[in-house]
């Protein structure tokens, strides 16, 4: 009988200790290259200058606006004025950051006439098309998702229920699985311009086990499309740092400048 007993505790332990491995290794894979700090200061138009088209981009769960600021930059070098913002992603629930996104898009945004476009990376993504259901910005442009969960994470199915998982990335990132009441899942398809970069490749064999499919450390491909999407496509990249590659960046820029992607490149195969 003790024997018995010690044999169930052993079982418990290894499945904690396996829940807490996957824990982790899902939290390094989102944060991994996160540093903390306010909104990037942009540089904005003079008065005298003509009015350039406007970028507003959005981070991903557990990181800051410095994780998008490669990307921003690039933009910036292009002649498009950028918005970076900051919002505290593991700290509120989905429906208060969409209120807190509408509210900063009425002071970065509300008086321009230029076209409004939107980069987005993971949850950023899930935010803005949240946002844009019920509240619009004039002189929408047009909107290129990197990486987004738009029909949830496996990851989340599996340990978003642990407390350490929901203590660390907060009361959103529960709500981000694949059940059809999920938040992701929530939202209608667009009616707007919209692009998807998806990655192809992972640097997280502990997270990608949990996912069925071909991923980039966080979602699978497959959790990537969207209904109504107007274009898609697929970069070597993984989840963490997608988003500072070349390869998405002339992809974001392709899309911005006339709404398809370049699907001539190899890289993008």
């Amino acid at each position: 009988m003790a024997q018995f007993s010690h044999e169930v505790m052993v079982i418990r332990v290894s499945r904690c200790t396996r829940s807490l491995l996957l824990v982790v290794a899902f939290i390094a894979t989102l944060a991994l290259s996160a540093t903390g700090g306010r909104a990037v200061p942009e540089r904005r138009p003079s008065s005298a200058s003509v009015e350039r088209e406007r970028v507003v981009l959005l981070h991903g769960l557990a990181r800051s606006a410095r994780s998008m600021e490669v990307l921003a930059t690039r933009l910036r070098e292009l002649d498009f004025e950028t918005h970076n913002l900051d919002y505290p992603s593991t700290a509120h629930e989905p429906e208060a950051l969409v209120r807190w996104l509408d509210a900063a898009l009425s002071r970065c945004c509300a008086r321009g006439t230029s076209p409004l476009h939107f980069v987005t990376h993971s949850l950023g993504g899930i935010l803005l098309r949240a946002q844009l259901e019920t509240a619009r910005p004039a002189h929408l442009g047009r909107v290129v998702l990197i990486a987004p969960p738009n029909r949830g994470s496996q990851i989340v199915d599996s340990i978003g229920g642990n407390a350490i998982f929901e203590s660390i990335l907060g009361p959103t990132a529960r709500e981000l699985g694949t059940q059809p009441g999920s938040f992701p899942n929530r939202i209608g398809p667009p009616d707007y311009p919209l692009g998807i970069i998806a990655g192809t490749r992972s640097i997280n064999p502990i997270a990608s086990a949990l996912l069925p499919g071909p991923d980039d450390g966080a979602v699978t491909i497959e959790s990537t499309r969207l209904e109504g999407a107007t274009d898609f496509i697929l970069v070597a990249a993984n989840h963490t740092f997608i988003m500072r590659e070349q390869e998405v960046a002339r992809q974001v820029v392709a899309f911005l400048r006339s709404g398809r992607f370049d699907h001539g490149s190899e890289q993008s195969e």
